[in-house]
């Protein structure tokens, strides 16, 4: 019977003695936990875990932070100003966020949607939308792109990104010989190329900038020269290629002749690319002045000044990568 005592009692000695090691590797990894605030997961150890570590992670599972957030996480917790604009190129049915609170304050202010701006693009929504594009002659097709956007006053001010450099001197040329129209620059004077717009040989066209570069196989800018682009959201972004070129061809309505034609997007009613400013078959006359040139004013195609379409015309051999941003 006294065998039986001792050795329960060995036990119990042994269960504290585990107890309180435990215990002290607990207060070792919170202490080490509160005085290492480096943010590294592995602490230098190359990979290493030790005892400590494992109850430290496990103790912050354990620790409440009562530091108070202000996160946004919910539809409508954004604060829209009355006089905003939307952040995005073109909001559709399930978009969410404050573009579309933005969007919806606006058609709430023309009376075309009832209730409150949710901040969620809706049936509703769209069919205020829809109704807008009829009334105004836009395309209809539900969605708010440029157009529907500029009608209701909430698309950013497109200028803003539009950098004008000065006119070049008389007869300035860039490196491989060419004539600078007046909204072209070179080398060092142009500005810089757009973060992450490729490599290699190529031509960049930004968007909202409408500015294009002409680039080197070394990266460096040949020249860069402002033009006018679509109106519409039909330039899509991405890597595209030279695949054609014409001399002079027309435009998809018979109006227009485009002169030193650069294809590089196929479109179902007709090709986008890069053109002189076109020519009115009916008198002559340009559609629009040099000094325009910075502005979106085309149906899809990217117009440029005479000098930079001459330019481009030798530049861009067939299967040139052209990089739209």
């Amino acid at each position: 019977m006294k065998t039986t005592v001792d050795l329960r009692t060995k036990q119990y000695l042994m269960l504290a003695a585990i107890v309180a090691v435990g215990g002290t590797w607990l207060a070792l990894g919170v202490s080490s936990r509160d005085g290492n605030d480096s943010g590294s997961a592995d602490g230098g150890r190359d990979g290493a875990t030790t005892t400590s570590e494992v109850v430290s992670v496990a103790t912050t599972v354990f620790v409440a932070d009562t530091t108070t957030t202000a996160e946004v996480d919910l539809v409508g917790d954004e604060e829209v100003p009355d006089d905003c604009k939307i952040a995005t190129r073109t909001l559709r049915v399930g978009d969410t966020g404050a573009s579309v609170m933005c969007l919806q304050k606006a058609l709430i202010r023309e009376n075309r949607l009832a209730g409150e701006a949710s901040g969620t693009f809706d049936g509703p929504t769209r069919t205020a939308v829809i109704a807008l594009q009829r009334e105004k002659s836009l395309f209809v097709d539900g969605e708010v792109g440029r157009e529907s956007a500029l009608v209701l006053g909430v698309w950013p001010e497109e200028q803003l990104d539009v950098v004008r450099t000065p006119p070049p001197p008389a007869g300035a040329k860039d490196s491989e010989g060419f004539l600078l129209s007046s909204v072209a620059s070179a080398g060092a004077e142009a500005p810089p190329l757009p973060p992450n717009s490729g490599k290699g040989r190529r031509l960049v066209y930004e968007r909202a900038g409408q500015r294009v570069w002409a680039v080197d196989k070394d990266g460096g800018i040949i020249r860069s020269w402002l033009v006018s682009g679509s109106q519409y959201n039909n330039e899509l972004p991405g890597t595209h290629k030279v695949y054609s070129k014409s001399q002079v061809t027309t435009a998809w309505n018979g109006k227009a002749s485009l002169p030193l034609m650069v294809r590089w997007l196929k479109t179902k009613i007709g090709a986008i690319g890069f053109h002189q400013i076109p020519v009115k078959r009916s008198d002559g006359s340009l559609y629009q002045t040099e000094d325009e040139l910075g502005t979106r004013l085309s149906g899809g195609c990217q117009r440029q000044a005479k000098e930079d379409a001459e330019f481009l015309w030798k530049f861009a051999r067939i299967g040139l990568p052209v990089v739209v941003i």
